[in-house]
């Protein structure tokens, strides 16, 4: 991965000497500071319609003056290295004050508002996610394997059911304080469009309020419900959006059970809390057992 983003770095003419390693999942995501950008580089060709995806979306996000990150300007995307592709971002360097959840809220509703009817987007799918992961994973045990895809099979029926009754609306799909940043100007943006797509609207008030409980981070809920003018927990679809997402944070360690040992610790941690029915189990983010070796690594949280 790192190979591949100095094959875009060279291609954009530019030196990577000052490179970090941000992130490492379905992406290895590089910023240099220097330069002013950051490099997405998937990793599998399997991703190829997902980075299209993510760029699409990224000169959209340009027009409609979206509270979003925004691709560099007058570079043709996405970048081929190799095998894979990437996609680049303006850099936005960290400004304190740090956003907070009470800002999540009102740039998920002026999200929300979009109307994407130009830009092709699939149907939030958290297990067809989720399989995928799961059927192509090394590293990953027989039996955690026939467990999570069970886990798979018992919500594909009431996750269908809910997409049938539900109104579509562009959803970012992983909205957290990790995916919010602080432009020049002040302006709280929005980051990551992996998993941005149409959904119920519900799923982005989620990843907090089930963070709250795994991870400890008391107040964050009430604070994004009060800003947002909704609270999740309420709503009649919670128990499922919640497994949903909890499906999603365990499953998001499979591609990295071989390259890191505290990845894999916490995988089977978080595993055994659901099989054994421990639903305020502690969990820690991953990017926080994680380190990546080669360059500096400066993770933020995630899953």
């Amino acid at each position: 991965m790192t190979a591949a983003m100095q094959q875009v770095a060279e291609h954009l003419g530019v030196r990577p000497y000052d490179a970090q390693l941000l992130r490492f999942t379905n992406n290895a995501v590089f910023v240099l500071p220097s330069s002013g950008i950051v490099i997405r580089v998937a990793r599998s060709r399997r991703l190829t319609d997902r980075v299209h995806k993510v760029v699409e979306l990224g000169r959209w996000f340009e027009q409609v003056d979206a509270p979003t990150i925004r691709l560099v300007p007058e570079v043709t995307q996405p970048v081929e290295a190799g095998d894979l592709l990437a996609s680049v971002w303006q850099y936005i360097p960290p400004a304190p004050p740090d956003p907070t959840v009470k800002e999540l809220g009102p740039a998920l509703r002026e999200f929300h508002r979009l109307n994407p009817m130009s830009v092709p987007l699939p149907q939030w799918d958290p297990i067809g996610d989720a399989r995928l992961r799961i059927v192509d994973a090394e590293g990953l045990s027989d039996d955690d394997r026939q467990f999570l895809l069970d886990w798979c099979e018992r919500l594909d029926g009431p996750i269908a059911a809910l997409q049938q009754r539900a109104g579509l609306r562009l959803i970012h799909g992983d909205a957290h304080l990790g995916n919010l940043l602080r432009d020049q100007t002040g302006r709280v943006v929005l980051c990551d469009f992996d998993a941005t797509c149409l959904g119920p609207w519900q799923v982005d008030l989620v990843a907090v309020a089930v963070g709250e409980v795994r991870f400890g981070r008391r107040g964050a809920h009430a604070a994004l419900a009060a800003a947002y003018g909704y609270d999740v927990t309420t709503d009649p679809d919670w128990p499922l959006l919640r497994e949903a997402r909890e499906l999603k944070m365990v499953v998001a360690a499979v591609p990295l059970l071989q390259s890191s040992v505290g990845v894999g610790t916490e995988f089977a941690y978080r595993v055994r809390s659901v099989k054994d029915g421990h639903f305020d189990a502690r969990w820690t983010p991953f990017g926080e057992v994680g380190q990546q070796r080669g360059l500096h690594s400066s993770p933020r949280p995630a899953v």
